[in-house]
């Protein structure tokens, strides 16, 4: 049991009522002197619980709207689907400013992220981080606390202005605590930045007493994590961003990130299979959520002081809408699914073809692309309670099987009678009369499949409602599938779906991964090819390419999901009505054998690692193409971004990784029609907030001029 997720909680709100973290203001209004005296944070008990209450800060990144909307909206792996909550984040367009948009400024509800959420809610939890900092070594006599204390204090810290400065660029340093009211700053620029980010993870990474899971494996920081973040920051500092000052650090933060990356590596474990990293969760602290590869995730469960108003939501973000919108209503949502389907985050082409669709287990073992029929409604045509509801078809470009296939939602697109009602024996035929059909080849129909049962092929069987298809005719037409303005038909990732939430809108009770030693095999890899040592770089990408091959004798067409936890860890299950919707809404099967319909079915090991420089694997090759990418510095860098996609999709970072590459435009335009037109070069960089701008005052105590307002403001704002 991680005894830190019940303390978390009541230590955070602890926290708040000492003033430290007010949610009516920002970080400019720090009070101390409210229900909790800050005297308690002289003694040694007060601190600790002040650190352990650390915890509690980076959980509110998973709790709304900006979980997505500030780390994967308007890059190249995810646009919006008909939902537009926080469209201007993905589309770049004059609604995203400094002044944080609501429906008066053209939000479409009032949900819409602010631009100052996330820089109010860093300094929050940075104020708690200086506390410690200035109290620990007069306060707290026992060696060993001391420096756990200091080493969250500082790896904290270090942490939001990491992100602090990743999306603004030029953030305030405030590292002591402040005392009243203070309105009067001294902004960094970046190069300072960076080296308060380095300097904090530094003393971390020093101050951390090895892999020491103090308050719970999967949950607890170690020297591990802070090698990663380590890492991360110089290697940001060496990248493109920084260039404008970083011509002197970049060959030494690049072989010191080597290092902490070598040490993170050397003292965790990567998963076996990639299916244990997110498909495989069972339940709250189930196994997923103490593999060792996990370095940082944000704790809940399904205690309440882990909830609050910022309980885990994520499980809202990347579902389809699998429920009425695709016309008729054939798989109902609810608990029993492990998502809603509130449409927010769609796939982009780009986030299909980036993989092998044939050997790159990942693409089947994180995309949904099944749903059951939990519901019988209108003319059946011998669909039954548990078949495939709606299925999404991913083939690529140069596949011309279905090129004569009408594809869509039920009742949308299915051809009309003269009254108005559906031709169902017409509906989603092609010019020969043929349907898009199943079997199982196995057991001669449809059944829900096992790990090693069931082989679906596309032999042709059954009827399905609702189908999808990425390319026919070599054009890829999946954003025409839609029952509303814009695509709501997709393939939804399924990194977040939890099957133990008690209502159908309740919050989440899993583990969100922040940080995990995949990706650090990605940033040495990378590190190396800034250094010229393509060798190493290529052994780092083969280790993470390797794990994600196909194992001998794996189902390819089996697939699994959180949903699962329904029936393993729900109490709702134990009702007969709820069994019965999740027998019939999970089929554990996927279209591998449909979306690749030249291949045989089989069980044999796959390989993803004959590759070479000059010769990228050839979904790289024509990622780069598009790109105009050349010279063989800028394409590894580029096969590292595809690779990144292709092992962290959905991980709560593109954003910022192609801001530090200075990538974002480039790949925005190439593949996210809804934020081409809209994104420019400013655009690496968030606006600094206008609320904050506003509240600032010189030394003397008088207003910022307008040209001094102009000066915090980043170009182009």
């Amino acid at each position: 049991m991680k005894l830190n997720k019940y303390l978390m909680g009541g230590m955070l709100a602890m926290t708040l009522s000492a003033g430290m973290t007010s949610c009516s203001g920002d970080f400019l209004d720090e009070d101390l002197t409210t229900k909790y005296s800050t005297q308690y944070f002289d003694t040694e008990e007060g601190l600790e619980a002040l650190t352990v209450s650390l915890y509690g800060n980076i959980r509110w990144w998973f709790g709304y709207e900006w979980a997505y909307a500030t780390t994967l909206y308007g890059t190249d792996e995810f646009t919006n689907a008909n939902d537009l909550t926080s469209e201007p984040w993905n589309t770049y367009d004059t609604r995203f400013s400094a002044l944080n948009c609501t429906p008066a400024l053209g939000a479409a509800n009032r949900n819409c992220p602010a631009v100052d959420a996330i820089w109010n809610q860093l300094y929050y939890g940075i104020a708690s981080c200086n506390t410690i900092i200035a109290k620990a070594e007069k306060v707290i006599g026992d060696e060993k606390v001391r420096n756990r204390c200091l080493a969250h204090a500082y790896f904290l810290r270090g942490y939001n202005y990491y992100r602090l400065t990743a999306q603004y660029g030029r953030p305030v340093l405030q590292l002591e605590p402040a005392e009243g009211i203070v309105r009067n700053f001294t902004q960094a620029t970046e190069e300072q930045a960076w080296e308060q980010v380095i300097s904090d993870l530094r003393q971390a990474y020093n101050l951390f007493n090895g892999e020491e899971f103090t308050y719970g494996k999967g949950i607890t920081w170690t020297k591990a994590t802070a090698a990663h973040f380590l890492a991360k920051a110089l290697l940001f500092r060496a990248s493109e961003r920084c260039d404008a000052f970083n011509a002197a650090t970049k060959e030494a933060d690049l072989k010191e990130a080597v290092e902490a990356c070598n040490y993170a590596i050397g003292a965790r474990q990567l998963a076996p299979n990639y299916s244990d990293l997110y498909a495989n969760w069972t339940g709250v602290d189930c196994e997923t959520e103490q593999l060792s590869e996990i370095l940082m995730a944000a704790g809940f469960n399904n205690n309440s002081v882990t909830q609050g108003r910022f309980g885990n939501r994520t499980y809202n973000y990347f579902g389809p809408q699998f429920g009425a919108g695709f016309g008729g209503g054939w798989t109902k949502r609810g608990v029993w699914t492990g998502e809603m389907d509130f449409q927010r985050c769609r796939p982009t082409e780009y986030a299909y073809a980036v993989y092998d669709h044939v050997n790159d287990a990942r693409l089947w073992k994180t995309f949904k692309t099944v749903y059951g029929i939990n519901t019988l409604v209108k003319d059946t045509l011998g669909a039954e309670l548990g078949g495939p509801g709606a299925i999404m078809i991913l083939n690529t470009a140069d596949d011309h099987t279905y090129d004569n296939f009408k594809f869509g939602a039920y009742a949308q697109f299915a051809d009309k009678k003269a009254d108005g009602t559906v031709d169902y024996d017409k509906a989603f035929r092609d010019n020969a009369g043929r349907l898009p059909e199943w079997r199982n080849d196995k057991d001669k129909n449809l059944s829900r499949q096992t790990a090693d049962a069931g082989q679906l092929t596309s032999t042709p069987g059954q009827w399905v409602p609702s189908t999808s298809v990425l390319y026919q005719n070599g054009q890829y037409v999946a954003p025409n599938f839609k029952s509303t303005t814009i695509c709501n038909f997709f393939a939804g990732i399924n990194k977040c779906t939890d099957g133990t939430r008690q209502a159908e809108k309740g919050d989440a009770y899993r583990d969100v991964t922040m940080a995990r030693l995949g990706e650090t095999y990605l940033v040495r890899a990378e590190c190396y090819a800034r250094l010229g040592d393509y060798a190493n770089a290529k052994k780092d990408i083969d280790v993470i390419r390797a794990r994600a091959q196909w194992k001998n004798g794996e189902n390819r067409s089996y697939y699994v999901d959180g949903s699962k936890a329904f029936e393993l860890n729900n109490a709702l299950h134990d009702n007969a009505s709820n069994a019965a919707m999740y027998e019939h809404s999970n089929l554990w099967m996927n279209t591998y054998y449909l979306s690749n319909p030249n291949q045989p079915v089989t069980t044999a090991a796959s390989n993803l690692t004959n590759w070479t420089w000059d010769n990228l694997p050839a979904e790289d090759e024509a990622i780069l193409r598009k790109l105009g990418v050349s010279g063989q510095k800028e394409r590894a860098i580029n096969f590292i971004l595809n690779e990144r996609s292709r092992e962290l999709i959905g991980e709560w970072q593109r954003w910022e990784t192609l801001s530090r590459t200075k990538t974002l435009v480039a790949r925005a335009k190439a593949f996210n029609p809804e934020a081409a037109a809209g994104v420019q070069d400013r655009h690496v960089y968030r606006p600094i907030p206008q609320t904050f701008i506003d509240g600032l005052k010189n030394e003397d105590g008088s207003d910022l001029t307008d040209a001094q307002k102009a000066a915090w403001q980043n170009p182009g704002y």
